[in-house]
């Protein structure tokens, strides 16, 4: 990946400079040291990196940390503590006003654009995928209540989802962002359903017709949920609607209402945020995910509102914590194969993407829920699955 220079100043290592004083007070609030001797404190390589963090918050400081200019042992725990702390909420960058108001203003998941996830996240190579995933290649949290493996997480998950919308041979099933069609897979094989997955990435899509040749009854469908017609039994929608946006909320649960019979079971499985009015982190933005935006509470609940009845919310958004563990377990030993492919900017960025969040789930500053949805409300109330 090419990166443009971060710009290095003078003030770094003078711990005498106000910068470097005020960043030092705010992180010991979090219990993080600069150049302290616990694996989640920080240590500082070259001048500049406080002032970039101070002036250009995430983006800064993680596109330092991706050129060596900054370490920790334990990334995962140093995003913990500052994340519990909640010291991003007290520093507003200034150079990131221009992102806030464009990520509000803006509608950046248009069905143009919202390819651009695709290409530059999903299509990083299906063997890249492999390597850090399970066996079934689940790109979302696992269900850890039961298991002790990563496979085992990502099956209970799974089959949590099948019982949730109570699925019965014969049936036809919606999958919104298949992935690499580990839902429609598990499904056919355990449930007895057909599925049909939507992909905005040519990698899933390629790797789809391999699942075919095991004579599932799936089929992979290389195109935006916009344009979905046909109605189904259930739909199940699991990591994709942080791709959706806000602006675009509305459409995505039409478009849902359209496609699903009446008498069915809509669930939706998604990470969230506990605060509106928040922009994306633009680090993230701009390195893992373009264009992804994570809904509120609130915002699900009005994007759905007369259209579908809540009829069930799941949050076990801890379980991504360890099931971001895993991944980054599963690069680390993997890397010797993929280093000379991606470099060494790639493996920083990808260990700071997963530990980062890791961080943000086990400091509960992001969740994972999901949804159970049905139209006119199931009489006599739906039953919990858990």
């Amino acid at each position: 990946m090419n990166m443009p220079a971060v710009e290095r100043t003078s003030i770094g290592f003078d711990e005498a400079s106000p910068s470097h004083r005020f960043a030092a007070d705010l992180l010991a609030e979090a219990d993080i040291q600069l150049n302290g001797d616990r694996p989640w404190d920080m240590q500082l390589k070259v001048p500049g990196v406080i002032d970039n963090a101070l002036s250009r918050g995430n983006l800064g400081l993680g596109e330092c940390y991706m050129n060596g200019d900054w370490d920790a042992e334990r990334l995962d725990e140093l995003f913990y503590n500052l994340m519990r702390a909640q010291l991003g909420r007290r520093i507003k960058p200034t150079q990131l006003v221009y992102h806030s108001l464009r990520a509000r203003l803006l509608n950046r998941q248009t069905a143009k654009r919202a390819w651009e996830v695709g290409e530059k996240h999903y299509d990083l190579g299906n063997e890249f995928y492999a390597a850090m995933l399970d066996q079934r290649m689940t790109y979302t949290c696992g269900y850890w209540k039961d298991a002790q493996t990563l496979d085992e997480a990502q099956e209970a998950k799974l089959d949590l989802i099948c019982r949730k919308l109570e699925l019965k041979p014969g049936m036809r099933v919606l999958d919104i962002g298949c992935g690499w069609g580990s839902f429609m897979a598990y499904a056919a094989e355990h449930y007895g359903v057909e599925c049909v997955g939507l992909t905005i990435s040519k990698e899933q899509a390629e790797f789809g017709q391999r699942l075919l040749k095991h004579g599932l009854p799936i089929e992979f469908r290389l195109q935006d949920y916009r344009e979905e017609t046909e109605q189904f039994d259930r739909i199940v929608s699991i990591g994709m609607f942080e791709h959706v946006g806000h602006k675009n909320y509305r459409e995505y649960m039409n478009v849902a209402h359209r496609c699903l019979k009446d008498d069915g079971l809509f669930l939706l499985h998604t990470i969230g945020k506990n605060i509106a009015n928040t922009a994306t982190d633009p680090w993230i933005d701009k390195y893992i995910f373009p264009n992804g935006e994570l809904p509120t509470l609130g915002q699900v609940a009005d994007a759905a509102e007369a259209l579908f009845v809540v009829e069930d919310v799941h949050n076990f958004g801890a379980d991504y914590d360890r099931t971001l563990m895993a991944w980054c377990d599963n690069f680390e030993a993997s890397w010797p194969v993929f280093k000379e492919q991606f470099g060494e900017q790639f493996y920083r960025m990808w260990r700071y993407y997963l530990l980062s969040c890791a961080g943000a789930f086990r400091a509960r500053e992001i969740q994972l829920w999901q949804f159970v949805l049905s139209k006119p409300g199931i009489v006599g109330g739906y039953t919990r699955v858990s």
